[in-house]
C-alpha cells in the first residue's frame, strides 16, 4: 500500500503541474444549478438540494482514491456533529452512479454521495482539472485506476480536492480547495466553519 501511494504520488505530482489553475468559486457567491445523480440515477438539482437544508458539499476524486476514502471515513464519524449544527453532509465525485456503492466502506457512511460523472459540477465550481492522456493510461496500466471506467466518460476530468459550506439560499458561506491531491480539510475545521457560520 505504502509503495502504490508512493507511486501515486509522483505521478499526481507531474498531473498537477501540468494542469491549468483552478478558479474556484468563493464566499459570497451562489452555488450552481448543476444536475447530479444519485446511487440509483435518479437525477436531482443541486440548488434544490441545499435549498432544504444547509450543506457541507465535499468534492473528491473517486472511490478509488485512498486519501478520500480515509477523509470520507473521517467525515462519517464526524456527521452527528455536523448534522447537530442543522447541516446535512454531501459528497460529490466523477463516479458514476454504479460506482458509488462501490466506495470502500460505503456501508459506513451514512451521508449523501452523488455522481458527478460529467463533471458539470465540478467545472461550474471551478475546481476541474484534466489528467494528461498518457497518465490516464499510466493509472489503468500500472496502477489498475481506470478512470474512463469509474466516471463512464472519456473526459479524463477530476476535482481538486474541495469543501463549501452553503446556506439554504445557495450562498456559499466557506470554500476550501487544495490543489495538493494528499491534502485534505481536518473535519474539526469543517465543524468550525458550520458552527461559525450557524445564523
Amino acid at each position: 500500500m505504502t509503495h502504490h501511494l508512493a507511486l501515486m504520488s509522483a505521478v499526481l505530482s507531474v498531473v498537477l503541474i501540468s494542469t491549468a489553475h483552478a478558479a474556484p468559486l468563493s464566499v459570497g457567491q451562489m452555488v450552481p444549478d448543476t444536475k447530479l445523480r444519485t446511487e440509483d440515477g435518479k437525477i436531482i438539482s443541486l440548488r434544490a438540494l441545499v435549498g432544504a437544508k444547509p450543506t457541507v458539499l465535499v468534492f473528491y476524486r473517486g472511490g478509488w482514491c485512498p486519501y478520500c476514502n480515509k477523509h470520507l471515513s473521517a467525515l462519517a464519524a464526524m456527521e452527528p456533529r455536523i448534522l447537530a449544527a442543522g447541516h446535512q453532509i454531501v459528497a460529490i465525485s466523477p463516479d458514476q452512479p454504479s460506482a458509488l456503492a462501490a466506495t470502500p466502506d460505503r456501508g459506513k457512511i451514512g451521508y449523501t454521495l452523488l455522481s458527478d460523472s460529467d463533471a458539470e459540477a465540478a467545472r461550474a465550481f471551478g475546481i476541474a482539472f484534466q489528467v494528461p492522456a498518457e497518465l490516464v493510461d499510466k493509472y489503468k496500466n500500472d496502477y489498475q485506476i481506470d478512470l474512463e471506467a469509474a466516471s463512464g466518460r472519456q473526459h479524463h476530468l477530476l476535482p481538486h480536492p474541495a469543501v463549501f459550506v452553503v446556506g439554504t439560499d445557495g450562498i456559499i458561506r466557506f470554500a476550501h480547495v487544495n490543489e495538493d491531491y494528499k491534502v485534505r480539510l481536518d473535519p474539526e475545521k469543517i465543524l468550525e466553519a458550520v458552527q461559525f457560520g450557524k445564523p
